[in-house]
């Protein structure tokens, strides 16, 4: 019979390589998760009663994150949560929004929450700037930059070959 030889270190490391840069690359497209505003704890929204004063609530809950005069006063605590996976957009997977309501001798009316689920109550800044005018192609622009420059017809009015009304 005869002796059959173990694989040699040499053949396997290829082989632990390939495992080690599959490793890596899976733990890379792994989802990120961020929080973003108010930090919500049940026993301080549970402190928050009706009758109780702005500076009372501010003091239990801290400085609102955006406040509201339209229709009555509304201190707004506002906490997301966004998932990012890879190299892609975040997406925002969850969003409370705590709304104090005062009446009109500045004491809390009434204390309403709200999710994702129930669509956008408050309009935050999501760090975007919406562009304004019209969306055009680059063929677009660049042929009507062409269109609006009087590239061929000769602008100098004067003898002194600066462009303006002539003397």
């Amino acid at each position: 019979m005869r002796k059959v030889k173990p694989a040699s270190v040499w053949a396997t490391l290829p082989m632990l390589a390939l495992l080690a840069t599959a490793s890596v690359a899976l733990t890379a497209c792994g989802a990120q998760i961020d929080r973003h505003g108010h930090v919500f704890i049940d026993i301080d929204l549970d402190q928050i009663q009706p009758g109780m004063s702005k500076d009372e609530v501010q003091t239990v809950l801290g400085s609102p994150d955006t406040t509201s005069t339209i229709g009555g006063d509304a201190y707004y605590y506002i906490s997301t949560t966004q998932k990012t996976v890879a190299f892609l957009k975040p997406r925002e997977i969850d969003r409370q929004v705590v709304a104090v309501y005062f009446d009109g001798a500045q004491s809390v009316q009434q204390v309403a929450h709200y999710g994702l689920k129930d669509g956008i109550v408050v309009n935050y800044y999501k760090g975007e700037t919406p562009a304004r005018g019209k969306d055009i192609t680059l063929l677009e622009q660049l042929f009507g930059n062409i269109a609006n420059r009087q590239m061929f017809k000769d602008q100098r009015q004067n003898a002194t070959g600066i462009p303006g009304p002539g003397l």
